[in-house]
């Protein structure tokens, strides 16, 4: 049997695989911090003979590239890719080995037009490297290549995802790369954490769906926003990124900080949430690594900004390092331990705010959650400005004192930092959606 290790990306919601005979390696779509595959190598003894990419990434920067350089192993990328770098370039049919195994090249357009899928194979087993053409239960969205080619792209994704489910027997193993969270989906996952074709044609939807033309008026009529940042990833990509450092910076002290903030550069506070509610400097910005880190910083943050991480700790600062080279952000201008809280705001929960509602309290209830969930249901009488269009929206927003919701309260988090920030009186709303009851109307 072919073995599969899985090397998760959670923040991001992708996986990258190592595939391999007990020797001879190869190595789909892997992440910027390559040292996480060179240490599951060295662990169990394997060769990387073979680096491949399913598709120019839009979500993250890859590592293929240098873990090819690191291991002297050819770099396969379709051979349609316009790449500055030398690569083995890939086509549909081909067909390549890695020790015992084989490797067959089927083109999937669609989430990208150059989207190749793979199949690792023997004479007894096989998995499909699906990469965002099919995920458990869904496929990769269509917008991310030119929102002007978004059906033609749906109508070659729904027909990538048939081409698999034909060609394929039903006990081929399904090792997608997006759809655990990551935003590069069409739509939400099944869950699981493993599939085979037969299972997906009795739970994906673009299988489940018989009729090309609806599928694609769905899919399309479900795509909601994603992360600015993804701007920047593909072209990264496609010029070819080289190592990262990851060496956390001396700190910095608060006078330095306080310059920083002054001049108006993202100072980022990583800590949990509730204790930066609690205390912290004035004019940073809370975004607690627990979450999506990476997704909302590289979705709000101007990209190029100045950027100094504040952490309760040297590891925390390096843990946040190693989620942002992903996106390609390789370095922060500064770093800061352990710094003083100055000032607070207030913590509630909905049970908090029915009370003040019904109190009769100026107050104004802002929703910072996207545009869909806000057509789903929604506190009447609220205001709206979803999270990743805050900072452009901020003189839109009603006078008075804030109470900031999402869903769970990570992004009302982030939210209410930002409109500490910028000078407004807020209450972060640290509470689950579905406690609101009988205040939501939908």
């Amino acid at each position: 049997m072919i073995q599969v290790d899985v090397i998760e990306t959670s923040e991001l919601g992708d996986r990258s695989y190592v595939a391999h005979d007990g020797t001879s390696a190869v190595v789909v779509d892997p992440q910027r911090d390559i040292d996480r595959v060179l240490d599951l190598l060295g662990a169990k003894g394997l060769t990387c003979v073979l680096v491949l990419e399913t598709h120019i990434h839009n979500d993250y920067v890859t590592g293929g590239l240098e873990l090819a350089r690191r291991t002297g192993a050819p770099y396969g990328v379709n051979a349609a890719d316009p790449v500055s770098f030398e690569r083995q370039p890939l086509n549909d049919g081909d067909e390549l080995t890695a020790g015992s195994l084989r490797v067959r090249v089927i083109a999937t357009p669609g989430h990208t037009d150059t989207h190749l899928a793979y199949v690792v194979e023997t004479d007894s087993d096989a998995v499909a490297f699906t990469g965002g053409s099919l995920l458990f239960g869904s496929v990769g969205r269509t917008d991310l290549v030119d929102p002007a080619r978004t059906e033609e792209l749906t109508h070659a994704q729904y027909r990538s995802a048939h081409r698999l489910a034909h060609e394929l027997a039903d006990e081929v193993r399904v090792m997608p790369t997006h759809g655990f969270g990551s935003f590069c989906s069409a739509s939400s996952s099944v869950g699981g954490t493993a599939s085979t074709i037969g299972e997906q044609k009795k739970q994906n939807d673009a299988l489940l769906e018989p009729d090309e033309e609806a599928f694609v008026t769905r899919l399309v009529a479900g795509l909601t926003a994603y992360p600015a940042y993804y701007a920047h990833m593909g072209v990264r990509n496609r010029q070819g990124p080289g190592p990262v450092d990851l060496t956390v910076p001396e700190p910095v002290d608060v006078a330095e900080l306080r310059r920083r903030i002054a001049d108006g550069e993202w100072v980022v506070d990583l800590r949990d949430r509730t204790a930066y509610a609690a205390g912290h400097l004035a004019g940073t910005v809370s975004i607690d690594l627990g979450g999506q880190f990476t997704t909302y910083l590289g979705w709000l943050m101007p990209w190029g900004a100045e950027l100094t991480l504040i952490g309760e700790s040297q590891e925390q600062i390096a843990l946040a390092q190693r989620q942002l080279v992903r996106i390609g952000i390789d370095r922060p201008d500064a770093t800061a331990v352990g710094v003083p809280g100055e000032e607070s705001y207030r913590k509630a929960d909905f049970a908090d705010l029915a009370a003040a509602l019904k109190s009769g309290a100026g107050i104004v209830v802002l929703d910072v959650r996207r545009d869909d969930e806000r057509a789903a249901s929604h506190l009447p009488g609220s205001a709206h400005v979803p999270l990743h269009r805050l900072l452009t929206e901020l003189d839109s927003l009603p006078a008075g004192e804030l109470w900031v919701h999402c869903v769970s309260g990570y992004r009302s988090a982030i939210a209410a930092s930002l409109l500490r920030r910028a000078g407004r009186e807020v209450v972060w709303i640290a509470d689950d959606y579905a406690n609101a009851g009988s205040l939501i109307q939908a």
